[in-house]
């Protein structure tokens, strides 16, 4: 299959042709969702949750991202690979922001980044955009500075802070961003923003109305139990799977019964009578 670009996922928006983004941290699962056909990997820094163990994303830092985007670029060959800019990666000065987005195409080896809205993002997104450097927008619900905004939660849920929310994805589409991820907001607002852009919308806990909907894999896959949001909805329960494999192994280990016979090579009798008299000699 060909590759997929920013103007296919464009084109699917006008035609009405649903868009579909995972995330991945790595090689082998970049490799399964690209095989499977996903449209976008995302190399989300919710990684710092779901494979550092951190609280928030906010410690993950940018060495961290480009490991993580650099093993999963190995992994695909399809896909538009999407790289999160981690916070304050692009809070600084306009320099520091297009330096580091630069980063993930030349070192990592994506074809974007993504940044989350947050107040005067405008100025560092055009100059990311004129760099030559694809840019997709997060709005709504943005978990670099969730903390700081109340926690975790819908957002845009009374008229005031809903017109917020649209001004910021028009504004961002303004400076040239090619896609805005929409996270936790209502089905209606959501809807309002898609209808009111020309660029792909991809929502995450923001309803059906979106042109595309992207989420976490590690919640898709039940491999992440710490909490699972609403707006998920589990495919597989992988961490019971591994947990049982994980137990079976060690029972057989303690029993006797791994490695066994078909798990095991010996050396031919001769040769073993040869390094015996090796050894004694």
């Amino acid at each position: 299959m060909a590759q997929i670009t920013i103007a296919d996922l464009q084109d699917r928006k006008r035609r009405g042709e649903p868009i579909t983004m995972l995330t991945a941290y790595d090689c082998p699962m970049a490799a399964l969702l690209d095989r499977a056909g996903i449209d976008v990997v995302l190399v989300g820094d919710s990684l710092g949750m779901v494979v550092l163990g951190y609280e928030t994303t906010t410690p993950v830092t940018m060495e961290e991202m480009l490991h993580h985007a650099k093993a999963a670029r190995r992994g695909v060959a399809r896909a538009l690979l999407v790289g999160d800019m981690p916070f304050l990666s692009f809070r600084g000065s306009v320099a520091e922001a297009v330096k580091n987005a630069g980063r993930f195409i030349q070192e990592a080896g994506c074809e974007a980044v993504k940044v989350e809205w947050k107040p005067g993002i405008e100025d560092a997104a055009k100059a990311i955009v004129d760099a030559g450097i694809p840019v997709m927008g997060h709005v709504g619900l943005t978990p670099q500075t969730a903390a700081a905004e109340g926690g975790f939660g819908m957002r845009g849920m009374d008229a005031e802070s809903a017109s917020r929310i649209v001004a910021q994805a028009v504004s961002l589409q303004d400076v040239g961003c090619f896609a805005m991820v929409l996270e936790c907001i209502p089905d209606v607002v959501a809807q309002e923003i898609t209808g009111r852009l020309t660029i792909p919308t991809i929502g995450i806990g923001s309803g059906p109305h979106c042109d595309g909907q992207v989420v976490v894999t590690y919640d898709l896959l039940g491999l992440f139990d710490r909490f699972t949001p609403k707006f998920v909805k589990r495919y597989a329960n992988l961490s019971e799977a591994i947990r049982e494999a994980a137990t079976a192994y060690i029972r057989d280990v303690k029993a006797g019964a791994f490695p066994g016979p078909s798990h095991t090579r010996t050396m031919p009798p001769e040769e073993f009578r040869k390094l015996q008299s090796e050894l004694e000699s």
